[in-house]
């Protein structure tokens, strides 16, 4: 019989390494999702979604984190990536790399609104500031506007209604407005 999810995080937690990689390759799919998700919401149009999963991988693998849970697990895993997507548009800007010259691509669907580098900067550096005042409330931003999850699956995740996520969401929002001088999409 395989080991659930939430032996598997036990397991990790105690320190087992072999946990901590059954464990991740148990949620691959879903850490697949959730990077391409990701990639989409933030233009890394030249960063892979297999890339970002891996690089995600490693940098989870040399902390010493603790996942009490599915939703930390999925939490973390979103701001990581957050994090791994926003070090990647700042590199690509650096003018030590020729920064100040900017290659554009076609989107894959036209319209779509892709936040420049800067703009996602800004964002994730916002973020980091809620993190500071409201933990769970940062968690709820990467996992709705970073990550794509809905309301329901953020619930589902923290074992709370829809209802209470969007009132988080709602008052994340007001924060972020705040400390963006704008509005993020509903």
């Amino acid at each position: 019989m395989a080991p659930t999810i939430a032996t598997l995080i036990s397991s990790a937690e105690d320190g087992d390494r072999s946990a901590a990689d059954a464990l991740f390759t148990a949620l691959y799919a879903e850490l697949h999702r959730l990077a391409k998700s990701q990639l989409a919401q933030n233009g890394g149009a030249t960063l892979g979604t297999t890339t970002l999963l891996h690089e995600a991988y490693l940098d989870m693998a040399g902390r010493e984190a603790v996942f009490p849970d599915r939703a930390r697990f999925m939490g973390y895993a979103a701001k990581v990536m957050r994090g791994l997507i926003i070090d990647y548009a700042r590199s690509r800007q650096a003018l030590k790399r020729g920064g100040a010259f900017e290659i554009t691509t076609l989107a894959a669907e036209p319209g779509a609104a892709v936040p420049d580098d800067q703009e996602l900067t800004r964002i994730g550096a916002a973020v980091d500031e809620l993190a500071a005042v409201d933990p769970p409330l940062a968690e709820i931003v990467d996992l709705k506007f970073f990550s794509g999850f809905s309301f329901a699956e953020i619930g589902a995740m923290h074992q709370v209604s829809e209802r209470t996520v969007q009132r988080q969401w709602a008052k994340a929002r007001i924060f972020l407005h705040r400390a963006l001088g704008r509005s993020l999409p509903a």
